[in-house]
């Protein structure tokens, strides 16, 4: 063993690193981060309960009515002068805890009822296991949803101040714990009202999917999708120059897609009784457990297309889905289409999928050429020379 007092530099040496050391060094790594999950979730959850009581006693106890309508000013510097290094404690934020009890309290078995539908249960569930102590959690969960103390404070108080409807607070709660995302990300969200937005796309997805995993799929699935970061060669443009767009952008595809989205493959083939098939583009959706199948088409939809993206979803369910694997989703993406035509084409069938339109595509042709280019430069340099001349 070295001196403490001898000088010497950290580094690896003397050792011989074999199979053992590298997986124990991976335990300890999982363990420590295990250990930090379990602090700062034990922590925020009992933040939040903390504040969830405290916004319940000020209504329950009508303490403005009881002591003054100055009474919240009063219990913020009582707080404050016990607790002089806690943020917790400032007057508005003890406003937005009665604002948050009170959002949710005013009909607290639809928020239990809407909770177990509209939550994340697979992902907020791993989480709270890991909370040390949820016992004390537990005892509240009749008034405090336990996916709640997976979101931080901060993201509660703009939740409930954006939100018309508890609906709508446990969409974006639901987002927040799906994503992961910031207080600053998460306004962005709110501010692009994805509430109202998602949904909206033409689908058959609760009739079959469950209730939790058709809820998500509405919300992963957009109504339109923006490809302005593809361009084709012409305005008649096929699906085949369609797919080349998109799969030379692939990268860009996948951020329009939205987060949860793995690449798969184009036109992967499935053959069927000596016949070969062609699927565009396949993806597979991490959160949702499943593949979907994605078909382009260049032009509006036509009813046939929803029969074409039912074979190839129960292909994919025959061929390539797992035991543990979800069931598979179809999505048609084409440049229009009329409601009642995708409503009525659902009709008769048994997989779920949905359509949804595609914009902003960039044509070639409808640049101007180099030689263009140099003839209008030319013309303009002709145009400001004879209005000086004229000036003169």
């Amino acid at each position: 063993m070295r001196g403490d007092k001898e000088p010497m530099f950290v580094k690896s040496h003397d050792i011989h690193l074999d199979e053992e050391y590298v997986h124990w060094i991976a335990d300890i790594k999982h363990r420590y981060r295990s250990a930090q999950v379990k602090a700062a979730l034990k922590v925020n959850s009992e933040k939040l309960l903390f504040n969830w009581q405290l916004g319940r006693d000020l209504v329950q106890k009508k303490a403005e009515e009881r002591w003054g309508a100055g009474v919240v000013e009063q219990v913020s510097l009582d707080l404050k002068r016990e607790f002089p290094d806690s943020t917790n404690f400032s007057v508005r934020n003890l406003w937005y805890m009665k604002q948050w009890y009170l959002f949710y309290a005013g009909n607290l078995g639809k928020l239990k009822q809407l909770v177990s539908v509209m939550l994340p249960d697979d992902n907020y569930d791993k989480k709270i296991k890991q909370i040390a102590d949820t016992e004390k959690l537990k005892h509240f969960v009749s008034e405090f949803p336990l996916p709640f103390a997976c979101v931080p404070w901060g993201h509660h108080v703009r939740i409930v101040q954006h939100s018309k409807t508890i609906e709508e607070a446990l969409f974006y709660v639901g987002y927040t714990i799906r994503e992961g995302i910031s207080r600053d990300i998460l306004t962005r969200v709110m501010k692009d009202d994805i509430f109202k937005k998602q949904g909206t796309i033409p689908n058959n997805f609760s009739q079959h999917l469950t209730p939790q995993m058709a809820q998500m799929a509405k919300y992963v699935v957009k109504e339109n999708y923006d490809f302005g970061f593809a361009t084709v060669n012409h305005e008649t443009y096929n699906e085949s120059e369609l797919e080349n767009a998109l799969h030379d952008n692939i990268t860009a595809l996948l951020l329009e897609m939205g987060n949860g989205f793995a690449f798969i493959g184009r036109q992967k083939e499935i053959i069927v009784g000596g016949r070969t098939r062609k699927i565009d583009l396949l993806f597979y959706h991490i959160r949702l457990r499943c593949y979907i199948v994605c078909e382009l088409k260049a032009r509006a939809f036509e009813p046939e297309f929803a029969g074409k993206l039912n074979y190839y979803v129960n292909a994919v369910d025959e061929v390539l889905k797992q035991s543990d694997d979800n069931p598979t989703i179809g999505l048609l993406v084409c440049s229009n289409m009329n409601r009642a035509d995708v409503q009525w084409s659902f009709k008769g069938i048994n997989t779920p999928m949905g359509v949804a339109t595609y914009n902003n595509i960039k044509i070639k042709d409808a640049l101007p050429s180099q030689e263009q280019l140099a003839e209008r430069v030319q013309l303009v340099q002709k145009e400001l020379k004879e209005a000086k001349r004229l000036k003169q």
